[in-house]
Order: structure tokens, then C-alpha cells, then sequence
């Protein structure tokens, strides 16, 4: 296939980046536009997890007039260590009564069903698809959790989503917090000036080392519990670390080569060091090459092995030099005007996505990354399934897949019976 027919067809498909669009303008009837420092923008929390209790914190420090009216999730004890926390980081702010504490798998209803503007997304990935569908519906400003969904016919629901949410004008925020962190924007603005020529090579790296494992404590806890408390073992409801993860990568991978999708994909993968039944059927390391035509190439590497080697690493080559980031420690460009390295004072980039959510939500101008979001979480669902069954797959092969992870997300329930699927095996685990 050309690369006229094939970007023909990914246009087609509404889960191409559409040119120059990381934003867009509303018109002036915008019933979603609040004044500034006159209404009192009401916050929802959908999963009060570390990462939805981090966001709901800084969303209540984006500005003075934003509140935290209800909080939702499928452990009551969640909830209330999420509340603690932030009554205790910023108490003035958090007005969650005991009425609008939402406990259980439809607790998302309840939260979108009170008089709240702004909702956050912070529950597994498996359930994004649906709770994003049901906030746009109920015509909500949202900040939604990377990623965005585990496999691909949930990208091609969010992507559905996403053009009501721009039809509708909401804001629609993703969690590709890197976008929003000053060295990272300043180095790539260095590099993607023309410092280092042509761009023609990125590697990305995502090694950590293993993560948390919640053990059952005073009570026994069912297989449905078990399986809940511990999401990111089960393909399901994570996508795997490749997706839940390492996406960081991939997103930043995909901002450097300009938002243009890759045109196929090869790689592998497997369970070497994590491989006992309590860890479900995910993989620990990930190695896949992106080929974006005409001699251009993405390769990424990731793993969650103990006592390994870690690394956080965006590495750049072009036809003139060569840009290097280690996201926590150095920013360099070697390029046509010799060495540059960032230097400066760092913010943080968590508490900027929301700065700019909800600047965007007040002066009429929501800030959308429906497509974005979609590309990227589709970059690493598609380097998973590359690797799961060893084939080299195109675009269009990843994207119009069949395969569905897990079951129906508004049909899960405490006496759900779902036995999770095999450990993949490639050449031996079928592209679906």
C-alpha cells in the first residue's frame, strides 16, 4: 500500500492525527465556558487510586475556584485513604460529603449523575472506553488517565467518543504528562527546529524495576478481588506494562517523529523473572521496532524485572546530530550549533496538564487530545500484539483487529467468572 492510500485509509479509519490539531476553537455560545474566578468548577473522581488521589490534588491547586465535590471507586477503603490524603494536602478545597462518597462498579454513574463539571479518569484501563463514552454523554469536562483503552476495538470506541467530546465542546485532557514538562518541551522544541537535521532514528526506553503486589490482609478475598486489587497483572484490565507503563515512551517516541504513524510494527517479548500464577498472564519485557517508511525507524525497550538495569530514556539521531534525554536527570541537543543542555527551574508536569485544563475550560477554548491519546495508546497495544504472536502487523491489521481482551466493562461484577487467558506464546498465540 502507498503511503498516500495508506494515510488515505487511517484518515478514514478517525484515528489518524488530523494536521494541527492539539486544539480547537469553540464559538462564543459555548454553554460549557465558565468565567473566570465567578463560577465554582465541581470536580468528580472516578477511581481513587495514587495516581486519581494525584490528580484530583492537582486539579483542586489549579486554580481558586475549583472543588472536589464526589469521588468514586470499587473499594470503599480506597476512597477513604484517597480523602485523607487530600484533606490533608488541601483541605479548603475538598467538600466530598458522605452522600457523594460512591461505592461499586456503577459508582461512575452516580458521580457523572451529580452537578459536577469536571470529571477525572483514573480507574483500570479496561473500563476507560465506557466511562469516557458515559461522561461525554453526560457533557463533562474530563482529564482522562493514560491509557485509554487495552485493545482495539476500545481504541476505535474512544476515538468515537472523542469526536462527540470535540463536537460537544468539552475539554478533553490525556495523562501524556511528558507533553507538559518544560525541559522535555524546550528539548524537543531544539531538536525538532531543525537542529539536528533529519530525523531518522528514536529509541526509547522504559526498564524499571517490579512493581507492587497487594497481598490479602484480615479477610480472604475472592478470585474477582484478588484479580481487582491486582489490575496490573491481568492483560484484561491493564493492556500489560507495555500499555499501562511504558506508553510514556511511546507517546514521546511519536511526538519526536511528529505525530505521523509508524507503518508497521515487529518485535518480542516474554516472562522470564515474574513468572509465578500470581502474576497473572503479563509479560515482563517488551522489545519492538516501529518502521515509518523511507529509512526511518522507532525502537523501544521495556521491562519490570528485579535487580535489573533501569532506564528512562529518549534517544534521538538525526542526519545532523543527535538529542538525548534521560527524563529525571539531563536534557542535551549536539546538533549544528554545537552542545546545548537544558538548564533551568523545573515545575511539575502533573500539576501543568491541569493549569492548562482548566485555563482551557474557563476562557472557552477546551484543549482536546481525543486523537492523540488514541495514537498513542494505540502505539503500544499494537507493539503488544506484535509481540504476544510474533507477527509483523501494519497499522491497519492492529487497528481493525477483533481481539477483545476482556469481557463487556458495564457487565463486570463481584461474582464475575472470567479465567484469565493463557501467557501468550509468539508464533504460537494467534493475531485475532
Amino acid at each position: 500500500m502507498s503511503n498516500n492510500t495508506r494515510r488515505e485509509f487511517v484518515k478514514k479509519s478517525g484515528a489518524t492525527l488530523l494536521a494541527g490539531t492539539l486544539g480547537f476553537n469553540i464559538v462564543e455560545a459555548n454553554p460549557y465556558k465558565h468565567a473566570m474566578n465567578v463560577d465554582t468548577l465541581k470536580v468528580g473522581l472516578i477511581g481513587c487510586g495514587g495516581r486519581g488521589t494525584g490528580a484530583a490534588t492537582q486539579a483542586t491547586l489549579a486554580e481558586d475556584n475549583v472543588v472536589l465535590t464526589a469521588m468514586a471507586d470499587i473499594f470503599p477503603d480506597q476512597i477513604d485513604k484517597a480523602h485523607k490524603y487530600l484533606l490533608e494536602e488541601n483541605p479548603s478545597k475538598i467538600m466530598v460529603d458522605e452522600d457523594h462518597k460512591f461505592v461499586g462498579f456503577d459508582a461512575y454513574k452516580k458521580v457523572l449523575a451529580s452537578d459536577v463539571d469536571v470529571i477525572i479518569l483514573a480507574t483500570p484501563p479496561s473500563f476507560r472506553p465506557l466511562q469516557l463514552a458515559a461522561a461525554v454523554e453526560a457533557g463533562k469536562h474530563i482529564f482522562c488517565e493514560k491509557p485509554v483503552a487495552v485493545d482495539a476495538p476500545g481504541i476505535r470506541s474512544v476515538v468515537e467518543t472523542a469526536k462527540k467530546a470535540k463536537d460537544k465542546g468539552l475539554a478533553l485532557m490525556s495523562g501524556f504528562c511528558w507533553r507538559h514538562d518544560t525541559p522535555m518541551i524546550d528539548t524537543y522544541n531544539r531538536f525538532k527546529s531543525g537542529e539536528i537535521g533529519d530525523l531518522h532514528t528514536i529509541y526509547t526506553t522504559y526498564n524499571t524495576g517490579a512493581l507492587w503486589y497487594r497481598e490479602p490482609k484480615k479477610q480472604q478475598w475472592s478470585e474477582t478481588e484478588l484479580t481487582m486489587r491486582n489490575w496490573l497483572y491481568a492483560n484484561w484490565l491493564s493492556g500489560d506494562h507495555i500499555v499501562e507503563q511504558a506508553i510514556h515512551s511511546l507517546d514521546l517516541m511519536s511526538w519526536a517523529m511528529g505525530d505521523v504513524l509508524p507503518e508497521s510494527a515487529i518485535g518480542t517479548g516474554g516472562r522470564q523473572s515474574r513468572t509465578e500464577e500470581k502474576y497473572g498472564n503479563v509479560f515482563d519485557h517488551f522489545s519492538i521496532i516501529y518502521d515509518y517508511g523511507e529509512g526511518k525507524r522507532g525502537f523501544h525497550i521495556c521491562r519490570q524485572q528485579e535487580d535489573c538495569a533501569r532506564g528512562y530514556t529518549v534517544d534521538v539521531m538525526g542526519s545532523d546530530g543527535r538529542a538525548f534525554i534521560d527524563v529525571f536527570k539531563e536534557h542535551y541537543v549536539n546538533g549544528k550549533s554545537g552542545e546545548w543542555k537544558w538548564k533551568g527551574d523545573r515545575t511539575n508536569m502533573y500539576q501543568n496538564e491541569h493549569n492548562t485544563l482548566f485555563a482551557s475550560i474557563r476562557n472557552g477554548d477546551p484543549y482536546f487530545d481525543g486523537v492523540r491519546m488514541s495514537n498513542s495508546t494505540m502505539l503500544a497495544i499494537w507493539g503488544r500484539m506484535v509481540a504476544y504472536t510474533g507477527k509483523k502487523l501494519t497499522w491497519e491489521e492492529a487497528l481493525n483487529s477483533e481481539e477483545v481482551l476482556g469481557p463487556n466493562a458495564a457487565d463486570i461484577n463481584w461474582d464475575l467468572d472470567w479465567p484469565l487467558k493463557a501467557v501468550a506464546q509468539p508464533g504460537k498465540t494467534p493475531f485475532v
